[in-house]
Protein backbone atom coordinates (compact mmCIF):
# COMPACT_ATOMS: atom_id res chain seq x y z
CA UNK A 1 0.00 0.00 0.00
CA UNK A 2 1.49 3.06 -0.67
CA UNK A 3 2.15 5.85 1.62
CA UNK A 4 0.49 8.72 2.39
CA UNK A 5 2.19 11.90 1.74
CA UNK A 6 -0.03 14.55 1.59
CA UNK A 7 -3.12 15.29 3.90
CA UNK A 8 -5.10 18.81 3.87
CA UNK A 9 -8.07 18.08 6.33
CA UNK A 10 -11.04 20.03 6.76
CA UNK A 11 -9.81 23.40 5.27
CA UNK A 12 -11.53 26.77 5.34
CA UNK A 13 -10.77 29.74 4.18
CA UNK A 14 -12.56 32.61 4.24
CA UNK A 15 -11.73 35.96 2.29
CA UNK A 16 -14.46 38.98 3.34
CA UNK A 17 -17.86 38.38 1.98
CA UNK A 18 -16.82 34.90 0.54
CA UNK A 19 -15.90 31.69 1.56
CA UNK A 20 -13.41 30.34 -0.64
CA UNK A 21 -12.63 26.98 0.93
CA UNK A 22 -15.53 25.16 3.32
CA UNK A 23 -13.84 21.98 4.91
CA UNK A 24 -11.80 20.97 1.51
CA UNK A 25 -10.42 17.45 2.15
CA UNK A 26 -7.00 16.13 0.07
CA UNK A 27 -5.34 13.29 0.50
CA UNK A 28 -1.86 12.77 -2.23
CA UNK A 29 0.04 9.61 -1.76
CA UNK A 30 4.11 9.48 -2.28
CA UNK A 31 4.51 8.81 -6.23
CA UNK A 32 1.52 9.64 -7.57
CA UNK A 33 0.42 12.62 -9.84
CA UNK A 34 -2.69 13.75 -8.67
CA UNK A 35 -5.13 16.24 -10.27
CA UNK A 36 -7.25 19.34 -8.89
CA UNK A 37 -10.34 19.89 -11.25
CA UNK A 38 -13.08 22.51 -10.61
CA UNK A 39 -14.68 25.55 -12.56
CA UNK A 40 -12.66 29.00 -12.12
CA UNK A 41 -13.76 29.87 -8.77
CA UNK A 42 -14.18 26.59 -6.99
CA UNK A 43 -11.33 26.85 -4.51
CA UNK A 44 -8.61 25.35 -6.33
CA UNK A 45 -5.77 27.86 -6.21
CA UNK A 46 -6.80 29.03 -2.92
CA UNK A 47 -6.04 25.33 -1.59
CA UNK A 48 -2.74 25.22 -3.10
CA UNK A 49 -2.05 28.33 -1.79
CA UNK A 50 -2.44 27.36 1.53
CA UNK A 51 -0.50 24.43 1.58
CA UNK A 52 2.59 26.54 -0.05
CA UNK A 53 2.20 28.98 2.83
CA UNK A 54 1.68 32.03 0.46
CA UNK A 55 -1.56 32.21 2.83
CA UNK A 56 -0.14 31.20 6.04
CA UNK A 57 -0.93 29.56 8.99
CA UNK A 58 -3.66 31.22 11.54
CA UNK A 59 -5.51 32.95 8.07
CA UNK A 60 -7.12 29.33 7.67
CA UNK A 61 -9.11 26.55 10.01
CA UNK A 62 -8.24 23.16 9.28
CA UNK A 63 -4.55 20.60 9.68
CA UNK A 64 -1.94 20.03 6.54
CA UNK A 65 -0.70 16.72 7.26
CA UNK A 66 3.24 16.29 5.56
CA UNK A 67 5.12 13.34 5.93
CA UNK A 68 3.41 12.87 8.66
CA UNK A 69 3.75 16.11 10.77
CA UNK A 70 1.53 18.93 11.01
CA UNK A 71 3.03 21.51 9.64
CA UNK A 72 2.17 25.08 10.03
CA UNK A 73 3.74 27.42 6.87
CA UNK A 74 4.26 31.03 7.77
CA UNK A 75 5.73 31.86 4.50
CA UNK A 76 6.45 29.98 1.17
CA UNK A 77 10.18 29.18 2.79
CA UNK A 78 8.83 27.15 5.29
CA UNK A 79 6.85 24.91 2.53
CA UNK A 80 9.93 24.91 0.14
CA UNK A 81 12.23 24.30 3.00
CA UNK A 82 10.18 20.79 2.92
CA UNK A 83 10.40 20.12 -0.44
CA UNK A 84 6.85 21.65 -1.59
CA UNK A 85 6.97 23.85 -4.66
CA UNK A 86 4.41 25.66 -6.49
CA UNK A 87 4.75 26.89 -9.97
CA UNK A 88 1.89 29.35 -10.93
CA UNK A 89 -0.37 29.72 -13.94
CA UNK A 90 1.61 33.36 -14.35
CA UNK A 91 5.14 32.22 -14.14
CA UNK A 92 7.61 34.79 -11.68
CA UNK A 93 10.46 35.39 -14.20
CA UNK A 94 12.40 38.34 -14.65
CA UNK A 95 12.82 39.18 -18.12
CA UNK A 96 16.03 40.71 -18.15
CA UNK A 97 17.56 38.56 -15.94
CA UNK A 98 19.82 35.42 -16.84
CA UNK A 99 18.03 32.26 -16.85
CA UNK A 100 20.55 30.94 -14.22
CA UNK A 101 19.98 34.45 -11.99
CA UNK A 102 16.32 33.61 -12.05
CA UNK A 103 16.32 29.85 -11.71
CA UNK A 104 18.60 30.89 -8.31
CA UNK A 105 17.06 34.42 -6.93
CA UNK A 106 16.48 34.26 -3.30
CA UNK A 107 18.55 30.82 -3.48
CA UNK A 108 21.88 32.05 -5.00
CA UNK A 109 24.85 29.76 -4.97
CA UNK A 110 28.22 30.97 -3.15
CA UNK A 111 28.76 32.75 0.11
CA UNK A 112 26.74 35.40 1.63
CA UNK A 113 29.40 37.81 0.55
CA UNK A 114 29.78 36.66 -2.85
CA UNK A 115 27.70 35.11 -5.41
CA UNK A 116 29.82 31.97 -7.05
CA UNK A 117 28.89 32.84 -10.29
CA UNK A 118 30.70 29.81 -12.10
CA UNK A 119 28.82 27.25 -9.99
CA UNK A 120 25.55 29.20 -10.41
CA UNK A 121 25.83 28.58 -14.50
CA UNK A 122 27.04 25.30 -13.96
CA UNK A 123 24.38 24.41 -11.95
CA UNK A 124 21.74 26.06 -13.89
CA UNK A 125 23.22 23.61 -17.09
CA UNK A 126 23.14 20.90 -15.02
CA UNK A 127 19.42 21.52 -14.65
CA UNK A 128 18.44 22.83 -17.97
CA UNK A 129 19.87 19.37 -19.32
CA UNK A 130 17.44 17.48 -16.52
CA UNK A 131 14.16 18.96 -18.07
CA UNK A 132 15.21 19.19 -21.69
CA UNK A 133 16.22 22.87 -22.26
CA UNK A 134 19.32 23.02 -24.62
CA UNK A 135 19.58 26.26 -23.86
CA UNK A 136 22.34 28.37 -22.17
CA UNK A 137 21.87 29.23 -18.80
CA UNK A 138 23.33 32.98 -19.86
CA UNK A 139 20.35 33.44 -21.98
CA UNK A 140 18.20 36.24 -20.97
CA UNK A 141 13.90 35.23 -20.22
CA UNK A 142 12.86 37.87 -22.65
CA UNK A 143 14.97 36.05 -25.10
CA UNK A 144 13.09 32.41 -24.78
CA UNK A 145 9.22 31.29 -25.72
CA UNK A 146 6.39 30.74 -22.55
CA UNK A 147 7.17 26.91 -23.01
CA UNK A 148 11.05 27.42 -22.49
CA UNK A 149 9.96 29.58 -19.64
CA UNK A 150 7.37 26.94 -18.29
CA UNK A 151 10.79 24.73 -17.97
CA UNK A 152 13.11 26.83 -16.62
CA UNK A 153 10.93 26.97 -13.73
CA UNK A 154 10.23 23.40 -13.50
CA UNK A 155 14.24 23.25 -13.60
CA UNK A 156 14.29 25.94 -10.45
CA UNK A 157 12.23 24.05 -8.65
CA UNK A 158 14.20 20.94 -9.05
CA UNK A 159 16.86 23.13 -7.43
CA UNK A 160 15.27 23.18 -4.38
CA UNK A 161 15.36 19.68 -4.38
CA UNK A 162 11.30 19.47 -4.67
CA UNK A 163 9.72 16.44 -3.36
CA UNK A 164 5.89 17.97 -3.94
CA UNK A 165 5.69 19.86 -7.19
CA UNK A 166 2.45 21.94 -7.47
CA UNK A 167 1.61 22.96 -11.27
CA UNK A 168 -1.39 25.88 -11.54
CA UNK A 169 -2.73 25.26 -15.34
CA UNK A 170 0.70 24.55 -16.58
CA UNK A 171 0.31 24.44 -19.93
CA UNK A 172 -2.65 27.08 -20.47
CA UNK A 173 0.04 29.09 -22.80
CA UNK A 174 1.49 26.24 -24.77
CA UNK A 175 0.92 24.50 -27.80
CA UNK A 176 -0.05 21.04 -28.46
CA UNK A 177 4.26 19.89 -28.75
CA UNK A 178 4.75 21.76 -25.75
CA UNK A 179 2.32 20.61 -23.18
CA UNK A 180 2.85 17.18 -24.42
CA UNK A 181 6.42 17.39 -23.83
CA UNK A 182 5.91 19.13 -20.44
CA UNK A 183 3.19 16.34 -19.26
CA UNK A 184 5.81 13.39 -20.60
CA UNK A 185 8.26 15.20 -18.23
CA UNK A 186 5.82 14.65 -15.22
CA UNK A 187 5.64 11.21 -15.82
CA UNK A 188 8.88 10.81 -15.84
CA UNK A 189 9.89 12.71 -12.45
CA UNK A 190 7.51 9.84 -11.57
CA UNK A 191 9.40 7.44 -12.56
CA UNK A 192 11.97 8.84 -10.58
CA UNK A 193 9.61 8.94 -7.26
CA UNK A 194 8.82 12.51 -7.73
CA UNK A 195 4.90 13.48 -6.34
CA UNK A 196 3.19 15.86 -8.14
CA UNK A 197 -0.25 17.66 -8.01
CA UNK A 198 -1.84 19.49 -11.12
CA UNK A 199 -4.48 21.71 -11.75
CA UNK A 200 -5.76 21.93 -14.99
CA UNK A 201 -9.10 22.53 -16.94
CA UNK A 202 -8.26 20.41 -19.93
CA UNK A 203 -9.20 17.13 -19.30
CA UNK A 204 -7.63 15.11 -21.93
CA UNK A 205 -4.20 15.96 -20.43
CA UNK A 206 -5.61 15.12 -17.05
CA UNK A 207 -6.53 11.54 -18.34
CA UNK A 208 -3.58 11.12 -19.62
CA UNK A 209 -1.09 12.35 -16.52
CA UNK A 210 -2.91 12.04 -13.47
CA UNK A 211 -3.63 8.43 -11.18
CA UNK A 212 -5.91 10.40 -9.11
CA UNK A 213 -8.12 13.36 -9.52
CA UNK A 214 -10.06 15.62 -6.88
CA UNK A 215 -13.21 17.73 -7.95
CA UNK A 216 -13.68 21.13 -6.09
CA UNK A 217 -16.78 22.74 -6.58
CA UNK A 218 -17.78 25.96 -4.80
CA UNK A 219 -14.99 25.72 -2.12
CA UNK A 220 -16.17 22.25 -1.18
CA UNK A 221 -14.65 19.01 -1.86
CA UNK A 222 -16.65 16.59 -4.25
CA UNK A 223 -14.82 13.76 -4.78
CA UNK A 224 -12.22 11.64 -5.62
CA UNK A 225 -11.75 9.36 -8.67
CA UNK A 226 -9.38 6.80 -9.80
CA UNK A 227 -7.91 6.44 -13.28
CA UNK A 228 -8.49 2.99 -12.18
CA UNK A 229 -12.33 3.18 -11.48
CA UNK A 230 -14.26 1.26 -14.30
CA UNK A 231 -16.44 4.21 -14.72
CA UNK A 232 -13.82 6.99 -15.08
CA UNK A 233 -14.22 9.39 -17.96
CA UNK A 234 -14.30 12.70 -19.41
CA UNK A 235 -18.54 12.69 -18.97
CA UNK A 236 -18.28 12.30 -15.22
CA UNK A 237 -15.36 14.82 -14.31
CA UNK A 238 -17.52 17.42 -15.74
CA UNK A 239 -20.98 16.55 -13.91
CA UNK A 240 -19.02 16.75 -10.69
CA UNK A 241 -17.14 19.64 -12.01
CA UNK A 242 -20.26 22.11 -12.59
CA UNK A 243 -23.14 19.83 -10.63
CA UNK A 244 -24.65 18.73 -13.57
CA UNK A 245 -24.26 16.86 -17.23
CA UNK A 246 -22.81 18.43 -20.09
CA UNK A 247 -24.69 16.31 -22.93
CA UNK A 248 -23.22 18.94 -25.70
CA UNK A 249 -20.02 20.79 -25.54
CA UNK A 250 -20.75 23.11 -27.71
CA UNK A 251 -24.55 24.67 -27.97
CA UNK A 252 -26.57 24.10 -30.59
CA UNK A 253 -27.17 27.24 -33.36
CA UNK A 254 -29.02 27.31 -36.49
CA UNK A 255 -27.27 29.83 -38.50
CA UNK A 256 -28.47 32.70 -40.41
CA UNK A 257 -25.90 33.88 -42.57
CA UNK A 258 -26.25 37.36 -44.17
CA UNK A 259 -24.28 39.35 -46.29
CA UNK A 260 -20.66 40.34 -46.38
CA UNK A 261 -20.10 42.92 -43.86
CA UNK A 262 -16.03 43.13 -43.74
CA UNK A 263 -13.87 42.40 -46.22
CA UNK A 264 -9.69 42.39 -45.49
CA UNK A 265 -7.93 42.69 -48.87
CA UNK A 266 -3.75 42.34 -49.48
CA UNK A 267 -3.47 42.84 -45.87
CA UNK A 268 0.42 43.03 -44.77
CA UNK A 269 2.12 43.73 -41.77
CA UNK A 270 5.64 44.05 -40.97
CA UNK A 271 7.17 43.12 -37.35
CA UNK A 272 7.28 46.38 -35.09
CA UNK A 273 11.28 45.54 -34.46
CA UNK A 274 12.93 43.23 -36.58
CA UNK A 275 13.29 44.71 -40.34
CA UNK A 276 12.07 43.06 -43.41
CA UNK A 277 10.25 40.40 -41.27
CA UNK A 278 6.64 40.53 -42.69
CA UNK A 279 3.94 38.75 -39.75
CA UNK A 280 1.45 38.88 -42.01
CA UNK A 281 1.44 38.13 -45.78
CA UNK A 282 -0.71 39.06 -48.44
CA UNK A 283 -3.63 38.22 -46.37
CA UNK A 284 -7.81 38.05 -47.68
CA UNK A 285 -10.62 37.12 -45.76
CA UNK A 286 -13.83 38.48 -45.67
CA UNK A 287 -17.24 38.05 -43.03
CA UNK A 288 -20.77 37.76 -42.81
CA UNK A 289 -23.53 38.73 -40.69
CA UNK A 290 -24.28 36.44 -38.17
CA UNK A 291 -21.95 34.32 -39.26
CA UNK A 292 -18.70 32.61 -36.56
CA UNK A 293 -15.39 32.54 -38.47
CA UNK A 294 -13.02 30.47 -36.90
CA UNK A 295 -9.32 31.35 -37.44
CA UNK A 296 -7.21 28.40 -36.62
CA UNK A 297 -3.78 28.02 -36.52
CA UNK A 298 -0.39 26.56 -34.59
CA UNK A 299 1.45 29.11 -31.97
CA UNK A 300 2.81 31.89 -34.14
CA UNK A 301 0.97 31.98 -37.36
CA UNK A 302 -0.26 35.29 -37.10
CA UNK A 303 -3.51 34.89 -35.96
CA UNK A 304 -2.99 37.34 -32.89
CA UNK A 305 -0.76 39.74 -35.24
CA UNK A 306 -3.76 39.95 -38.00
CA UNK A 307 -6.26 40.84 -35.37
CA UNK A 308 -4.39 43.59 -33.64
CA UNK A 309 -3.11 45.18 -36.62
CA UNK A 310 -6.86 45.23 -37.87
CA UNK A 311 -8.12 47.05 -34.87
CA UNK A 312 -6.62 50.00 -35.02
CA UNK A 313 -3.12 49.11 -36.14
CA UNK A 314 -2.25 48.34 -32.63
CA UNK A 315 0.45 45.92 -33.67
CA UNK A 316 2.84 46.30 -36.53
CA UNK A 317 4.81 48.46 -38.55
CA UNK A 318 4.05 49.47 -42.37
CA UNK A 319 0.62 48.10 -42.53
CA UNK A 320 -0.82 48.25 -45.96
CA UNK A 321 -4.41 46.47 -47.35
CA UNK A 322 -7.71 47.54 -47.79
CA UNK A 323 -10.63 47.26 -45.12
CA UNK A 324 -14.12 47.12 -46.50
CA UNK A 325 -16.76 47.27 -44.06
CA UNK A 326 -20.22 47.35 -45.20
CA UNK A 327 -19.23 48.22 -49.25
CA UNK A 328 -17.33 51.23 -48.01
CA UNK A 329 -13.47 51.68 -47.78
CA UNK A 330 -12.25 52.42 -43.90
CA UNK A 331 -9.13 53.06 -42.02
CA UNK A 332 -8.88 52.48 -38.46
CA UNK A 333 -5.20 54.92 -37.64
CA UNK A 334 -6.36 54.08 -33.97
CA UNK A 335 -7.90 51.72 -31.51
CA UNK A 336 -10.84 54.37 -30.94
CA UNK A 337 -11.40 54.82 -34.33
CA UNK A 338 -11.83 50.85 -34.80
CA UNK A 339 -14.54 51.13 -31.77
CA UNK A 340 -16.15 54.22 -33.46
CA UNK A 341 -16.53 51.77 -36.35
CA UNK A 342 -18.33 49.13 -33.60
CA UNK A 343 -15.73 46.81 -33.54
CA UNK A 344 -13.97 45.37 -30.94
CA UNK A 345 -11.37 42.81 -29.85
CA UNK A 346 -11.41 40.53 -26.94
CA UNK A 347 -7.35 40.13 -26.45
CA UNK A 348 -5.29 36.61 -25.25
CA UNK A 349 -3.77 38.82 -23.15
CA UNK A 350 -6.08 39.49 -20.26
CA UNK A 351 -4.46 40.63 -17.28
CA UNK A 352 -1.71 42.46 -19.92
CA UNK A 353 -3.83 44.06 -22.08
CA UNK A 354 -7.28 43.38 -21.28
CA UNK A 355 -8.06 44.61 -17.80
CA UNK A 356 -6.94 47.02 -15.45
CA UNK A 357 -6.38 44.68 -12.45
CA UNK A 358 -6.10 47.29 -9.43
CA UNK A 359 -9.49 48.99 -10.54
CA UNK A 360 -12.63 47.73 -9.85
CA UNK A 361 -15.16 45.08 -11.95
CA UNK A 362 -17.45 48.39 -12.22
CA UNK A 363 -14.80 50.54 -14.15
CA UNK A 364 -13.40 47.77 -15.71
CA UNK A 365 -16.64 46.95 -17.39
CA UNK A 366 -17.56 50.13 -18.88
CA UNK A 367 -14.13 51.94 -19.30
CA UNK A 368 -14.60 51.04 -23.62
CA UNK A 369 -17.84 52.84 -23.77
CA UNK A 370 -17.78 55.67 -21.15
CA UNK A 371 -20.10 58.27 -23.40
CA UNK A 372 -22.94 55.83 -22.93
CA UNK A 373 -23.08 56.92 -18.67
CA UNK A 374 -21.62 60.14 -19.30
CA UNK A 375 -23.25 63.30 -19.84
CA UNK A 376 -20.96 66.93 -20.64
CA UNK A 377 -18.00 64.51 -19.36
CA UNK A 378 -19.54 63.81 -16.53
CA UNK A 379 -19.83 59.90 -15.34
CA UNK A 380 -23.14 59.18 -14.24
CA UNK A 381 -21.53 56.45 -11.29
CA UNK A 382 -24.55 55.48 -10.50
CA UNK A 383 -25.73 54.16 -13.95
CA UNK A 384 -22.10 52.69 -13.95
CA UNK A 385 -23.18 50.59 -11.14
CA UNK A 386 -26.50 49.49 -12.60
CA UNK A 387 -24.40 48.33 -15.91
CA UNK A 388 -22.38 46.28 -14.20
CA UNK A 389 -24.32 44.40 -11.88
CA UNK A 390 -26.63 43.96 -15.04
CA UNK A 391 -23.11 42.58 -17.07
CA UNK A 392 -21.89 40.83 -13.99
CA UNK A 393 -25.55 38.90 -13.82
CA UNK A 394 -25.87 38.38 -17.74
CA UNK A 395 -21.86 36.99 -17.61
CA UNK A 396 -22.21 34.96 -14.36
CA UNK A 397 -19.62 36.47 -13.05
CA UNK A 398 -18.75 35.20 -9.58
CA UNK A 399 -17.99 38.13 -7.49
CA UNK A 400 -18.96 39.34 -3.68
CA UNK A 401 -19.35 43.08 -5.52
CA UNK A 402 -18.93 44.86 -8.38
CA UNK A 403 -16.60 47.29 -6.64
CA UNK A 404 -14.46 44.25 -6.16
CA UNK A 405 -10.89 44.48 -7.87
CA UNK A 406 -10.37 42.38 -11.14
CA UNK A 407 -7.39 40.94 -9.71
CA UNK A 408 -8.79 39.43 -6.98
CA UNK A 409 -10.94 37.12 -8.96
CA UNK A 410 -10.01 33.84 -10.71
CA UNK A 411 -9.06 33.60 -14.53
CA UNK A 412 -12.54 32.30 -15.59
CA UNK A 413 -14.28 35.24 -13.72
CA UNK A 414 -11.84 38.14 -15.17
CA UNK A 415 -12.64 36.92 -18.65
CA UNK A 416 -16.21 37.17 -18.10
CA UNK A 417 -15.84 40.65 -17.22
CA UNK A 418 -12.98 41.15 -20.17
CA UNK A 419 -16.07 40.10 -22.30
CA UNK A 420 -19.04 42.01 -20.72
CA UNK A 421 -16.96 44.91 -21.03
CA UNK A 422 -16.63 45.19 -25.01
CA UNK A 423 -19.81 43.57 -25.34
CA UNK A 424 -20.97 47.36 -23.04
CA UNK A 425 -19.33 48.93 -26.61
CA UNK A 426 -22.00 47.52 -28.19
CA UNK A 427 -19.90 46.03 -31.19
CA UNK A 428 -21.28 44.66 -34.38
CA UNK A 429 -18.34 42.95 -35.14
CA UNK A 430 -16.75 41.09 -32.37
CA UNK A 431 -13.26 39.35 -32.44
CA UNK A 432 -12.14 37.06 -29.89
CA UNK A 433 -8.52 35.61 -29.59
CA UNK A 434 -8.01 32.78 -27.09
CA UNK A 435 -11.75 33.54 -25.48
CA UNK A 436 -11.56 30.43 -23.53
CA UNK A 437 -7.53 29.77 -22.63
CA UNK A 438 -7.32 28.31 -19.00
CA UNK A 439 -11.42 28.34 -18.17
CA UNK A 440 -13.04 25.57 -17.23
CA UNK A 441 -15.74 23.38 -19.30
CA UNK A 442 -18.94 25.24 -17.29
CA UNK A 443 -17.64 28.50 -18.03
CA UNK A 444 -16.65 27.68 -21.81
CA UNK A 445 -20.06 26.39 -22.24
CA UNK A 446 -21.48 30.06 -20.95
CA UNK A 447 -19.14 32.09 -23.28
CA UNK A 448 -20.32 29.94 -25.97
CA UNK A 449 -24.03 30.54 -24.99
CA UNK A 450 -22.95 34.21 -25.39
CA UNK A 451 -21.40 33.63 -29.09
CA UNK A 452 -24.75 32.37 -30.26
CA UNK A 453 -26.75 34.93 -28.93
CA UNK A 454 -24.75 37.58 -30.69
CA UNK A 455 -24.77 35.68 -33.86
CA UNK A 456 -28.39 35.31 -33.60
CA UNK A 457 -29.07 39.24 -33.18
CA UNK A 458 -27.33 39.61 -36.75
CA UNK A 459 -23.48 40.56 -35.28
CA UNK A 460 -20.81 38.68 -36.37
CA UNK A 461 -17.74 37.16 -34.77
CA UNK A 462 -14.19 36.12 -35.42
CA UNK A 463 -12.87 33.23 -33.38
CA UNK A 464 -9.08 33.02 -32.70
CA UNK A 465 -8.36 29.60 -30.97
CA UNK A 466 -5.49 27.18 -30.50
CA UNK A 467 -7.95 24.63 -29.33
CA UNK A 468 -9.49 22.92 -33.01
CA UNK A 469 -12.31 20.99 -31.72
CA UNK A 470 -13.75 24.83 -30.32
CA UNK A 471 -13.16 26.27 -33.73
CA UNK A 472 -14.93 23.05 -35.60
CA UNK A 473 -17.38 22.81 -32.75
CA UNK A 474 -18.44 26.96 -32.95
CA UNK A 475 -17.40 27.89 -36.57
CA UNK A 476 -19.67 27.87 -39.46
CA UNK A 477 -16.44 28.95 -41.97
CA UNK A 478 -12.91 28.29 -40.79
CA UNK A 479 -9.96 29.80 -42.34
CA UNK A 480 -6.59 28.48 -41.59
CA UNK A 481 -3.35 30.31 -41.21
CA UNK A 482 0.36 29.66 -41.13
CA UNK A 483 3.45 31.97 -40.94
CA UNK A 484 1.18 34.51 -41.16
CA UNK A 485 -0.76 33.94 -44.56
CA UNK A 486 -4.27 32.62 -45.18
CA UNK A 487 -3.39 28.85 -46.83
CA UNK A 488 -7.07 27.35 -46.69
CA UNK A 489 -10.83 28.16 -46.24
CA UNK A 490 -13.16 25.52 -45.18
CA UNK A 491 -16.74 25.10 -44.37
CA UNK A 492 -17.40 24.15 -40.86
CA UNK A 493 -19.85 21.21 -41.35
CA UNK A 494 -16.89 19.61 -43.36
CA UNK A 495 -13.40 20.80 -41.59
CA UNK A 496 -12.00 18.14 -39.36
CA UNK A 497 -8.47 18.66 -37.22
CA UNK A 498 -7.06 16.08 -39.70
CA UNK A 499 -7.78 18.68 -42.55
CA UNK A 500 -6.47 21.52 -40.75
CA UNK A 501 -3.27 19.52 -40.10
CA UNK A 502 -2.50 18.66 -43.30
CA UNK A 503 -2.81 22.33 -45.07
CA UNK A 504 -0.79 23.48 -42.30
CA UNK A 505 1.53 21.24 -42.96
CA UNK A 506 1.71 20.77 -46.78
CA UNK A 507 2.26 24.94 -46.45
CA UNK A 508 5.27 24.18 -44.24
CA UNK A 509 6.66 21.99 -46.94
CA UNK A 510 5.92 24.25 -50.03
CA UNK A 511 7.52 27.47 -48.44
CA UNK A 512 10.30 24.95 -48.02
CA UNK A 513 10.82 24.23 -51.55
CA UNK A 514 10.31 28.29 -52.37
Amino acid sequence: MAKTLLEMKNITKEFPGVKALDNVNLVVEEGEIHAICGENGAGKSTLMNVLSGIYPYGTYSGDIIYDGEICKFHQIKDSEAKGIVIIHQELALVPLLTIAENMFLGNERGSKAKIDWAQTYDKADELLRMVGLKDSSKSLIKDIGVGKQQLVEIAKALGKKVRLLILDEPTASLNDTEAKHLLDLMLEFKKQGMTSIIISHKLNEISYVADKITIIRDGSSITTMKKTDPDFNEDKIISAMVGRSLTDRFPKREPHIGEVCLEVKDWCVDHPVFDGIKVCDHINFNLRKGEVLGISGLMGAGRTELAMSLFGRSYGSNIRGKIILNGKEVTFPDVKSAINHKIAYVTEDRKGNGLILSESIRKNTVAANLSRISKNGVINFDEERRVAVQMAGEMHTKCATVDEDVGNLSGGNMQKVLLGKWLFAEPDILILDEPTRGIDVGAKYEIYCIINKMVAEGKSVILISSEMPEVLGMSDRIYVMNEGRMIAEMNGKDATQEKIMACIIDSSNKKIEE
